[in-house]
């Protein structure tokens, strides 16, 4: 069996690889003619155009890995089967349920691999490709990632360590220029909310420097509520929000541990995240409804119709499970359940017909 495995692993592996290859520079190319209309501006160009096209490619893999998953395992299966190794497997004792079995393990160990690149690789290598674009385009945000970002209004530079909507934002700090090389003051607040042209801030600690910006010398004063003008477009802020989808799980956890303890809405980070912990599952279910196709009789129709058909229903399965996530939205369903009864339902029953199929 162990021969077996390795022989499987082997061709999934390859057909998984071959896939990711072809939607890699497919999607890459894509991705690259949207930044030549940049091109040129500031300080773009081509090679910083392909640094960000190249830098962006982990993220691509994290967010397509079902689909690259789920072709390269039913390439695989569909080589096996229309080379007629699948019957000479089967001949040789080995039931579908073992078959089934061993590609589950194959397609889990695929997407361990994907997390690790999605959960560490990707952040990392984003930010670096957003902030290397936004500065060469000659942007005025000078940092920004998954929490907050850093942006400079003149003689103001501010802080900002979370970002939820564009709107409200926790832990702010406004550093207040004097001369370009003179500090003037510091404000720290817990919380602010961007209000047209200011920047309303709650409790406020405020610290007023020396003459010439002497740390040694300094007032402190503190407000129940802090104004500050400021002159920047409200869409830049906007902007700086991150979709959850951009964020990783853990910070993910961090924002729904945060407005729930603040009694705000986070129905959409808790859809996304409930949404990626049943990804596996998903894709498990989406494999094995697949081979239900993949192990049918090649009477009423060719293998390739059969896996393209199984392909298609797999991928309305999966449509219909984010169907679900943004009805659970708009109707205030249970997030958990709208995220994760529609695949335990599908992989049961598909589990059972795998079952029946084995048995005959």
């Amino acid at each position: 069996m162990k021969i077996l495995d390795r022989y499987i692993i082997k061709t999934m592996a390859f057909y998984t690889s071959a896939v990711m290859l072809v939607w890699l520079g497919i999607y890459t190319f894509f991705n690259f003619l949207k930044e030549v209309k940049y091109i040129g501006r500031a300080d773009y160009t081509v090679f910083e155009a392909t640094k960000y096209v190249i830098s962006d490619i982990p993220a691509v893999v994290y967010s397509h890995s079902s689909v690259i998953i789920l072709l390269g395992s039913l390439l695989a299966l569909g080589h096996l089967a229309s080379t007629s190794q699948l019957v000479v497997i089967r001949s040789a004792g080995v039931s579908i349920m073992q078959i089934s079995n061993i590609v589950v393990r194959v397609a889990l160990m695929f997407i361990a691999i994907v997390i690790f690149i999605g959960e560490l690789i990707a952040p990392i290598t984003t930010e670096y490709a957003e902030g290397s674009r936004a500065k060469a385009l000659g942007k005025n945000m000078t940092f920004k990632n998954q929490q907050g970002f850093w942006l400079k209004d003149n003689g103001l530079f501010i802080h900002v360590k979370k970002n939820f909507n564009g709107k409200s934002f926790k832990d702010v700090t406004l550093i207040k220029l004097r001369a370009p090389d003179t500090l003037d003051s510091i404000v720290h607040s817990d919380s602010a909310i961007a209000n047209g042209d200011n920047l309303e801030l709650g409790q406020s600690v405020h610290y007023q420097l020396g003459k010439n910006g002497n740390l040694i010398t300094f007032s402190e004063n503190n407000f129940e509520k802090y104004s500050v003008q400021v002159s920047f477009n409200q869409k830049l802020i906007k902007s700086l929000k991150k979709d959850p989808r951009e964020l990783s799980t853990w910070h993910l956890y961090q924002q729904i541990r945060f407005l729930t303890m603040n009694n705000l809405a986070a129905d959409v980070f808790e859809v996304e995240i409930y949404k990626r912990l049943m990804k596996p599952v998903t894709l498990i279910a989406m494999i094995l409804f697949s081979m239900l196709f993949v192990f049918g009789s090649l009477r009423d129709a060719s293998l390739g119709k059969k896996i393209f058909l199984g392909l298609m229903m797999s991928l309305f399965f999966e449509l219909s499970s984010r169907i679900g996530g943004v009805l659970s939205l708009k109707f205030d369903y249970n997030h958990f359940f709208s995220a994760s009864i529609p695949t335990l339902v599908v992989l049961v029953f598909v589990w059972v017909l795998l079952k029946k199929k084995s048995a005959t």
